[in-house]
Order: C-alpha cells, then sequence, then structure tokens
C-alpha cells in the first residue's frame, strides 16, 4: 500500500510517498480503508522534530482520519465490513486518566498514523462515525473536536450562560465555538483578520476581537463582560498569550492551555492564578470515551464540522503547506 510517511526532522520536506508493506490483522483487529485525513498544527510540529512523546522515525503520518471497515478479525464483536469509523487519536486511551505509557501511543508521531491507504487498528481503538457526517467531516474529529470536548465540557464543566474566550479561527476554537454555542454559552472570538471574525459571528459567535486593533485585548475582553472576565479560556497559543489570557479571565476563571502556537520561550507569572483563584488545566486530545461522548452531542446537535480546503492524497504536502500558512478558518483535509 501507498502511504506518507515521517522519516526525519526537516520540516514538511520531511514526508516522503512510499510503497509500506500491509499489516496481517489479528482475532481483535479490524483493517480500515482509509477514506479521509485532516491535519492538525501537532502536525507540523511532528515533522519538524522535538515533539514530545512524538519522535518515531519512520512513522505513518497524521493521527485524523476516517474509513471504512473491509475486514474483520475473527473475535471481533464492535464492528463489521461496511461499518465507518474513525481512529482514536491516542490509540490506547480508552477511558480514565492517561499514564505516560498511553500517551506514547499518539497516531501519526509515537506510533503509525493515518495517511495511508488503508490501516490495520485495535477493535477498541475505534469509534463509529455518527451517519449524518461524510469521511470528510468526520475525519477532522478525533484531535481538535476530542481536545475541544475535553477541555469545556469534561475539564471545564461548561455551563448554560457562561462566557468562553476563544483564541483565533483554527480547528480547535471553531469545534470549540460550535460547541459552546449548543450548550447556551456565550463566546468571544479573536483573530487579527476582520473576514475570520465575520464568519465566527456567522457561526455564532456573540462577540469578537480584533487583536491587532486592540494589542491589550483583554482589556476588551473585560468590557465586553462589564468588567468581570470570561469563565472560560481555549487557550491554544501558548506561553505567548497565556499572560492575557489570565488577565482576561473572571475570579474563578479556567484556563484550558492546549498549545503552543506563539512564543514558546516566554515567561508568564503566576500571581495572577493565584489573587483570581484560576484554575489552569492543560489538555491533550482525549479518551475513546470522551469521543464518544463528544459524537452523541455532535448527534444531537447536528454540529457541521467547519472545512477549509480539501487536497488529494498526492497533494499532502500542499496541505501541510496550507497549513503551515495559518490563514485558514476549521480544518484542512485530505481525501483518499
Amino acid at each position: 500500500m501507498r502511504a506518507w510517511r515521517v522519516v526525519g526532522d526537516g520540516g514538511i520536506d520531511a514526508l516522503q510517498l512510499e510503497d509500506v508493506a500491509e499489516e496481517a490483522v489479528g482475532p481483535q483487529d479490524v483493517r480500515v480503508q482509509m477514506k479521509a485525513c485532516s491535519l492538525n498544527y501537532r502536525d507540523l510540529s511532528v515533522v519538524g522534530g522535538g515533539y514530545p512523546r512524538n519522535d518515531t522515525r519512520p512513522v505513518i503520518a497524521l493521527s485524523d482520519g476516517a474509513g471504512e471497515v473491509v475486514e474483520v478479525g475473527e473475535n471481533v464483536t464492535r464492528f463489521k465490513k461496511g461499518d465507518r469509523v474513525c481512529p482514536i487519536f491516542v490509540r490506547d486511551w480508552i477511558s480514565g486518566p492517561p499514564t505516560d505509557a498511553l500517551l506514547k501511543t499518539g497516531l501519526g508521531g509515537g506510533v503509525d498514523g493515518v495517511l495511508a491507504e488503508n490501516r490495520v487498528f485495535s477493535q477498541e481503538s475505534l469509534v463509529s462515525i455518527p451517519e449524518y457526517l461524510s469521511y470528510e467531516q468526520a475525519a477532522t474529529l478525533p484531535c481538535a473536536a476530542v481536545t475541544a470536548w475535553h477541555a469545556l465540557f469534561v475539564s471545564g464543566e461548561l455551563q448554560p450562560g457562561q462566557t468562553v474566550l476563544l483564541l483565533g479561527t483554527g480547528g480547535v476554537s471553531i469545534f470549540a465555538l460550535q460547541m459552546a454555542k449548543a450548550a447556551g454559552a456565550k463566546v468571544i472570538v479573536t483573530s487579527s483578520s476582520d473576514e475570520k471574525l465575520q464568519r465566527a459571528k456567522q457561526l455564532g459567535a456573540d462577540e469578537t476581537i480584533n487583536y491587532r486593533e486592540y494589542p491589550e485585548w483583554h482589556k476588551e475582553v473585560h468590557k465586553l463582560t462589564g468588567g468581570v472576565g470570561v469563565d472560560h479560556v481555549v487557550e491554544v497559543g501558548g506561553p505567548g498569550t497565556l499572560e492575557r489570557s489570565l488577565k482576561a479571565a473572571s475570579v474563578g476563571g479556567r484556563i484550558h492551555l492546549i498549545g503552543v502556537l506563539d512564543s514558546p520561550t516566554s515567561k508568564v507569572g503566576p500571581l495572577p492564578v493565584v489573587f483570581n483563584l484560576l484554575r489552569v488545566q492543560g489538555i491533550y486530545v482525549g479518551s475513546r470515551v470522551m469521543f464518544e461522548q463528544m459524537n452523541a452531542a455532535f448527534v444531537a446537535n447536528q454540529i457541521e464540522p467547519v472545512i477549509d480546503a480539501t487536497y488529494s492524497f498526492d497533494d499532502a504536502k500542499q496541505a501541510y503547506e496550507a497549513l503551515s500558512r495559518q490563514q485558514h478558518l476549521g480544518k484542512i483535509v485530505i481525501t483518499l
């Protein structure tokens, strides 16, 4: 079969399209013919090297995909031929709290990922795709959507009427916007693009802030919340934006620390956390149980993933390049 593999740490040029031997299907395994995959910022970090627990080389790229079951092992009970499925991001994290060993099984980094014509998975590391979603839409869910769900509803216990601040309009932020609005929350979105902010409003954002126009955007957040601040910040920037996120939060607010997209070497003082009783929680995707819970919420609210652009399997490098430009809103998808 053909597969895109990460063979070094040289950035996008570390991706190579290769012929790889097909895996055997064990008694508990399922062979999935991949139909679509999607990219996350983490995938750029993997090809660049240095991403924690994700330094296996060579490794089949990408964590997020969707496909059709084409072969099942003799002891498989969860799926049958023809079922539509998504592999989970952390292959062995089924439920409960994670461990270091579990987190080393992240697809497309720690272990082989999904950017291949077919892959073999344990039946335990797959979830069913909601009927109303296409393969392309379903392929956007395993990382960004589950991360947003984990942050807001598992860790954050989001309640109707609370206010959520989202930084930017990438995959996690857009999923968080859709989920928060479905749950009855108020949402503020930041971006440097007025066009993207307008699109965010169309998707339900209550307020928007252009952070180039308002560099001290935390002050605008307080103006928009009557001086109180927000209950939740989905923090995808990292140290470069964390200081303002802490200042934007209400007393007792929660900071869901997800990414390091900006200035990873910046230093942030802890005093706002202490004085305002803030809760700062690192979020790293989630378990299969979280994925299944999120899918139920998607079905109940008929949430449609937002896809910015689609590329062919042979044009995978162009998809990575598009991601690196960070001009997208929502997700970038590769079809097979």
